[in-house]
């Protein structure tokens, strides 16, 4: 059985907030499959019993920017989760699982929050399990998220969803979830105290989970510098496409000419040195996640903008650059350098004429040094030198 209810009240009254509760329960892996893969555009879906009975159990209730929700199954499922707008926060308070089977493969651990890649799609297996799921809306996130470090409005924030979390920081998230699960009894979505206690969960999700994407410069927050922001944040939004001075003039409502200017005055380079300098970051950060060969580090920059290889090799962190010991290109290296030292060590070295039977040098004008006495023509048969 499902039950969905996905109200939206009158927008002059009660703003852009809706309210959202849903509940399915069943005892068939089939209905579970149907029922909680619609929940996610899922696909691929497939679920099993396990040494108990199959069951399930799913609810969500929360507004469009927050929803606090628990999935219970007893069995097994399995299924593939797509790209989403939302940030999902889980953890497990009973059973096991991994969120991504095929690319991250990393276990959850006790109840500790990890966060779903949800920029890609990823397949997950979860058997016999309790847990627990907070969705927040990109919109509010990155919302918060300019607020507290100015990113500006970007398309990514360059979260880690591997990072390790610090503990003060979970315990700041936990104590954020029980605050807004109390004022969902007791004033529900509508009240002001919940808008609030949203903002303050996704500012705790956020110091779990801080953006690494360039942060504006802050002489773009000084008063009369709207305009300039504008530039700045034009830059940031569309970092991968082609884009010249005139492009970005354009998005600020400015000349050519005053972009310029203020982009020297105020950032310190101009636009277009800026931009290479934010597609530099993002090239980084990405080079980050991924396993930085010499064919992928081309490839990241191109997909950023970037042509020249040269500044790009030179923002690959160090760890990176690094080659392993065991690598077959430091084995092959090394091999090649015995070799070479074999060789020379085994090639005859020609001799060397002493300083007196060398050629004098002319120096100059003036009269020539007489020649010595002359070489003895060598036998016809003496090998050639």
């Amino acid at each position: 059985m499902t039950t969905i209810d996905d109200t939206a009240p009158d927008r002059s009254t009660a703003g852009d907030r809706s309210t959202v509760r849903i509940e399915a329960i069943g005892g068939s892996p089939d209905t579970a499959v149907v029922d909680l893969s619609g929940f996610y555009a899922g696909r691929h879906w497939s679920a099993r019993t396990t040494d108990r009975p199959f069951s399930y159990r799913y609810t969500a209730v929360g507004d469009a920017d927050v929803t606090l929700r628990r999935s219970q199954i007893s069995g097994s499922i399995r299924g593939l989760i797509g790209a989403s707008d939302d940030y999902i926060v889980q953890w497990l308070t009973a059973g096991n699982g991994i969120p991504d089977v095929v690319h991250d493969r990393v276990p959850m651990a006790g109840d500790v929050p990890m966060l779903f890649p949800t920029a890609r799609e990823f397949v997950f297996e979860y058997e016999d399990y309790d847990q627990r799921v907070v969705h927040m809306s990109r919109r509010l996130v990155h919302e918060v998220a300019d607020e507290l470090f100015h990113t500006g409005q970007v398309p990514d924030l360059g979260i880690d969803h591997l990072r390790t979390l610090d503990p003060a920081a979970v315990t700041q998230w936990r104590n954020s979830l029980a605050l807004l699960s109390r004022e969902l009894r007791v004033g529900g979505v509508d009240s002001l105290l919940w808008h609030t206690l949203t903002r303050g969960t996704a500012a705790a999700f956020l110091r779990m989970y801080p953006p690494t994407v360039t942060a504006l410069p802050p002489a773009v927050f000084l008063p009369r510098r709207a305009r300039l922001r504008a530039a700045v944040e034009f830059v940031h939004e569309h970092v991968a496409e082609p884009l010249n001075v005139s492009d970005v003039a354009r998005a600020a409502g400015l000349s050519v000419r005053a972009t310029q200017e203020a982009f020297q005055r105020h950032v310190g380079m101009t636009p277009l040195r800026y931009l290479q300098h934010v597609r530099l970051e993002r090239v980084r950060r990405e080079l980050l996640e991924t396993d930085a060969t010499t064919g992928s580090v081309q490839a990241i920059a191109r997909a950023w903008g970037v042509r020249a290889p040269r500044p790009v090799l030179r923002r690959v962190p160090e760890r990176l650059r690094r080659v392993p010991a065991e690598h077959p290109a430091a084995l092959t290296g090394r091999r090649a350098a015995q070799q070479r030292t074999t060789v020379c060590a085994a090639r005859p070295r020609a001799p060397r004429l002493s300083r007196s039977r060398r050629t004098p040098q002319r120096a100059g004008p003036g009269p020539r040094a007489p020649a010595g006495p002359a070489r003895p023509a060598p036998p016809a048969d003496a090998p050639a030198r």
